[in-house]
Formats: structure tokens, C-alpha cells, sequence
């Protein structure tokens, strides 16, 4: 490991921002688009930078409030109860309730209804079943409100009495759950890998789960992105012999502890082993059409999604960022088979195309490889669809440290993703045998912090196979380190960071960084404080911590309304490990919950 900080040191300094002002620890920001460089100045976005602090609640800005929106369990409709900080709830009342553990978000508009719709990515199972001596599942019923805390939550919003608040009874409410029927499309729909008892045709499935982020298209569907599915399958039989497909995508004799498979059998590879194939898909749901079946869109592929960054290039051919969170895992991108005519019917765009996978080279360029028979050496499409990360190393595709968010520019061809962190970087390699070396956009071994690589395709052309990347940002702790962890130029001891996660561009071209790292305050994380979000120049490289959530939380998720004067947030797990009363306070069970943040004097955030 000796010549490490020189792969760090050339990674990092090809980034053009490096030259200038992102070392500025305070900032009168943001949000220049392509037009030119950040403003020291006003602007459209001014704030002082935040603190890092450990509080049980929400930190904004001077001039700025928060309000929350909704929380897990808040009812749906005026027949389900409130939540019961006692119980926690049941089955039925979950089924009628708010999801558990929001994640990615997306708001729509149409016709003067605004719909937020949200994924539910798991519950925590300690607090979703505290009720209990066990403080896990115990009856069916608690299954059964296990997997509604799971799926989607799709709730029409309102502004009353200037907030936004929850429509109870709107026809645009939805719960899809564990058991909401599926389609399923693309490549893979119907082969004999997807066959079960229940479904012989291959083409039907129930439920959608472990949604991590999410993605939204031009016509106007919600994109929930299966994550990690494979942790709620277990086997009855404890000498099964696993495939190395199975073992490839994590599934084991033994759940995660959510004990599906005791009221749900199909969650039993011993009796279904077919059943896991038919999970890990990106999931397309028309939240104004409450009738609709999901579809899952296996052209896609199948892996640990985290979201679907989708953009229409200049040939009109829709193309999908997808990273696959795990250590050592792939960055992807799908390209339509045909071009999207832009017409409000054209809704299928995701059923057929090219699904690749990067290839980062230490020059600073790349390629996108296509995972076809040809290049594969497997025999069928629908193959490659179903089991895509053995297609990707089977073209010898770079290993990354946890691709997660992606995100592209609004106002040029460009973009970015979170590498949210790799303790096994340059130490063991991935789940399949691929190596993880130290390099190119992976430049530190043992990664604690993470970073965020930024490419831009070739021409401008987001299907072309070319690209040029750099680094953005290097998270680190310069207040503890001097060496490659103290991260890079623009972050310093007032903006400083791990597990870049979340990521979003505004209208006006502002990234959003958000965060789901380690929040114990101390050694290398000594000064970090609790997850947080920050705003950053794509220009100038700058950035300044905007938002600290509360103890213990991810902060995940973000949009905003329709006039861009509220962005809602999504402040996941708080309490995951019982440190945490938020939002209630007092003797409350800690709940995920999105929250609503404002300026004061009533002007745009985003």
C-alpha cells in the first residue's frame, strides 16, 4: 500500500476545481447552473453553513424552518386508528397506514393534485415489534404488518393553512406492499427461472420490498428500486445446497429476522427456490392511475439497486443510471431500444433495451460495456437480465465501493455518482470472486469515507460508449487525518463528512448531498456529528452542510413542490439503536418521517 497517496493524489487533482475557491469553508451559495462559476455573493440560495452537531432533532440554517409531514404509521385514511405508540400497530391498521423507513421520494402534479410518493424500504425490526418480549416477530399478524411497513406509500398532499399537510380518503392514496400483485416485463418475463408453483407462467409476482432510492420518468411513473431483497429469505431445510447464484445475490438458509417464511412460505427457497429470481428488479408504478398493476422492468437487470437516474439523450433513447449497492459491486446504464416518441402514451420505454456496465480506466476515461450473449459468453438475454452481476464480471467491469445514488446535471451532459464507502477495498474482493484493487475511481484502500465520481459522456451523448470522469469530492476527516482520509481540497473541518449517499440536482443545477454514515462523533469520525445534508456548487466544488437530522437517522430522500418554496426530506431509522425519541419527544417510539423545509421569507430552496 505504499504508493497509495500517489493513485490518490493523481485521482484527485484532474479535478478542475481544485485551482480555486472550493476551500472556502463558509459560503454565500449556490446553485450557478452551466452558466458560470458560484457566487460568493447573493444569490439564489444564500445561507450560513451549519455545524455538525449530536441533537435529537432537526438543524437548518438561519432564515430556514422544517415542519414534519408525515411518519410512519400516520393513517392513510380516516378508517385506520393512529399510530399506537404502545403496539405500534397491526396488520391491518399498517396496511392503511404510511410505510416504514422512507427512503427515495418523488412529488407528482397533475390536474391540481399533488401526490408524494415514497418508498417504505424496511422496518426496524426492534422498534416495529417492541411490543413484543421478543422484540421481533411472533404471530402472523406481526408478519403481516412487517410487510406493510415494506413497498410504497403513495399519499395526495395539500397546503392548508400554509403547510403542506396529508389528504385523508384521496382516491390518489395507495399502500403497495409485500403482497401487491406485480407484473413482470422485459427479457426475463416468463422464463423458467422465474416459474413458480403459484405463477407457472413466469409473468406474475407478488410485492416489491427493500426499495432503496428511487428514479422518475419523463412520462410521468415512479421508479422503486429493489435493494436488498435477498435478506428476507430463509430455508426450512438447513442442508440445502446453495447455488452460486444464490450466493452471489446474499440469500442464505437464514432471514434477517423478519421470519416471512413462517406465515409466507413462498419466502422458503427449500419449497420456492425460484422465488428470489423474481425480486431485485426496478419496479414502475403510475401513481395517478391507483388501478394499475407495478411492473417490474427486468430489462433493468437484477442486483442490489439503489436508484434510477433516467435522462432522454439527444437520439430521443431513454437512458437509466443504476448503481448496485454493495462492496465491490457495478455501475450500470440502460439504454431504450427505441427512441421515446414524447407522447403521454408511450409508456414503455423500459420494457426493452441494452443494459452496460462501467469500465473506469486510470487515464480518466471509460467505457460502457454492453452485457450481451456476445460479449458475456452466456446464452440468452433474458439470462443476463435475471442474473446480471455474474454478467458483469464476466466482461471484467470495475468493482466500486458501493455505487449508490446517481445523479445528472439539468443544464449539461453530466454526471455523478455516490461511492458511499468500502471497508474491504484493496482487501477482499466482491461477493463473486472479482478483485477490488486500489485505483482509479477507488483510489483509497480500507475506504471509510466514500466520495462521488462525476463522468461526462462523450459528445455530450448520453448513449455514446465513451466517457471522461474525476472525482467531485473526497469525504474525509482532515481534523483527524493528514494523509489520504483527510479527503480532498474542498472538504475541510467545518464541512466534513462520510458516506456521501443520497444526491440530487435542483432546477437551478444546486447538487444535494445526503448522508448514511457513521454518526458516533468519535475517532475517525470525531466531528462528523450526526447525517446531514449539504449543498454543493457542480462549478466551483464548493460545499457548506445545509441540514443535520437527528440522532441516530439516515437523511435520504428529497423533492419539492410544485412553486420549489417547500423541499421535503426524508429523515429515515432515527433511534435505530434507541437513542432517539424523534419526532414526538417525551416517551415516543422514534418513527421515519419526511419533513418539510421552508425559508422564512418565503422564497424558493430549490
Amino acid at each position: 500500500m505504499s504508493a497509495q497517496p500517489t493513485d490518490f493524489e493523481t485521482a484527485v487533482t484532474r479535478r478542475y476545481f481544485m485551482k480555486g475557491a472550493a476551500a472556502a469553508s463558509t459560503i454565500g451559495i449556490i446553485g450557478a447552473g452551466a452558466a458560470g462559476p458560484a457566487s460568493a455573493g447573493p444569490a439564489w440560495l444564500a445561507f450560513e453553513p451549519i455545524a455538525a452537531n449530536s441533537l435529537d432533532t432537526v438543524t437548518v440554517p438561519d432564515g430556514f424552518a422544517w415542519y414534519p409531514l408525515i411518519s410512519w404509521g400516520d393513517p392513510l385514511w380516516s378508517d385506520a386508528p393512529a399510530f399506537d405508540h404502545e403496539t405500534r400497530g397491526t396488520g391491518a391498521s399498517q396496511e392503511r397506514s404510511f410505510g416504514d423507513n422512507n427512503d427515495g421520494m418523488s412529488l407528482f402534479t397533475q390536474g391540481g393534485n399533488s401526490l408524494l410518493v415514497v418508498n417504505n424500504e424496511y422496518t426496524n425490526r426492534k422498534i416495529s415489534h417492541g411490543n413484543r418480549a421478543s422484540q421481533g416477530p411472533e404471530t402472523d399478524d406481526d408478519v403481516r404488518k412487517s410487510k406493510a411497513n415494506h413497498g410504497v406509500s403513495v399519499v395526495e398532499i395539500a397546503m392548508t393553512d400554509g403547510r403542506w399537510m396529508p389528504v385523508l380518503d384521496s382516491g390518489f392514496n395507495r399502500r403497495i406492499t409485500a403482497d401487491t400483485p406485480m407484473e413482470i416485463t422485459g427479457p426475463a418475463r416468463g422464463h423458467d427461472l422465474l416459474k413458480t408453483r403459484d405463477d407457472p407462467s413466469g409473468t406474475r409476482s407478488l410485492g416489491t420490498w427493500n426499495n432503496c432510492a428511487n428514479g422518475q420518468t419523463p412520462w410521468g411513473t415512479y421508479l422503486a428500486c429493489e435493494e436488498n431483497f435477498h435478506g428476507y429469505f430463509s430455508s426450512s431445510d438447513p442442508d440445502l445446497p446453495l447455488t452460486d447464484a444464490l450466493k452471489r445475490y446474499g440469500v442464505k438458509h437464514k432471514d434477517r429476522g423478519y421470519g416471512w417464511a413462517t406465515a409466507d412460505e413462498r419466502f422458503d427457497i427449500a419449497r420456492h427456490p425460484n422465488e428470489p429470481n423474481r425480486a431485485g428488479y426496478v419496479v414502475e408504478i403510475d401513481p395517478f392511475d391507483p388501478a394499475s398493476t407495478p411492473k417490474k422492468r427486468t430489462a433493468l437487470g437484477r442486483f442490489k439497486h439503489e436508484n434510477a437516474e433516467v435522462v432522454v439523450a439527444d437520439n430521443g433513447h431513454v437512458v437509466a443510471y443504476l448503481g448496485d449497492d454493495e462492496r465491490g459491486e457495478f455501475l450500470y446504464r440502460f439504454v431504450s431500444a427505441a427512441p421515446w416518441s414524447g407522447a403521454g402514451d408511450d409508456r414503455d420505454a423500459l420494457e426493452n433495451g441494452t443494459i452496460h456496465v462501467a469500465e473506469f480506466s486510470d487515464d480518466g476515461t471509460g467505457r460502457w460495456i454492453p452485457l450481451t450473449p456476445e460479449t458475456t459468453g452466456m446464452d440468452s438475454a433474458p439470462l443476463i437480465a435475471i442474473h446480471t452481476r455474474m454478467a458483469a464480471s464476466a466482461v471484467g467491469a470495475t468493482t466500486m465501493d458501493r455505487p449508490e445514488w446517481v445523479a445528472s446535471n439539468p443544464h449539461r451532459p453530466e454526471v455523478y455518482c455516490c461511492l458511499t464507502n468500502n471497508k474491504n477495498r484493496g482487501k477482499k474482493p466482491n461477493a463473486g470472486g472479482d478483485p477490488t484493487p486500489v485505483g482509479g475511481p477507488n483510489p483509497r484502500p480500507e475506504n471509510l469515507y466514500g466520495q462521488i465520481v462525476r463522468w461526462r459522456p462523450d459528445n455530450g451523448d448520453h448513449t455514446a460508449e465513451g466517457f471522461s470522469w474525476d472525482l467531485f469530492v473526497v469525504a474525509g476527516n482532515p481534523a483527524v487525518h493528514g494523509d489520504a482520509r483527510a479527503g480532498s481540497a474542498n472538504v475541510d473541518a467545518a464541512n466534513m463528512f462520510n458516506s456521501p449517499d443520497g444526491l440530487k440536482f435542483d432546477d437551478r443545477g444546486g447538487l444535494w448531498i445526503q448522508t448514511d454514515g457513521n454518526y458516533s462523533n468519535e475517532g475517525d469520525f470525531a466531528g462528523h456529528g450526526n447525517n446531514q445534508m449539504l449543498h454543493a456548487s457542480a462549478d466551483s466544488g464548493a460545499i457548506a452542510r445545509f441540514l443535520v437530522g437527528p440522532r441516530e437517522c439516515e437523511v435520504t430522500g428529497l423533492c419539492w413542490s410544485p412553486d420549489r418554496k417547500t423541499m421535503f426530506v426524508g429523515l429515515q431509522h432515527p433511534g435505530e439503536r434507541g437513542s432517539s425519541t424523534f419526532p414526538g419527544g417525551g416517551d415516543t417510539v422514534p418513527r421515519s418521517t419526511v419533513i418539510a423545509v421552508t425559508r422564512l421569507d418565503g422564497g424558493p430552496i430549490g
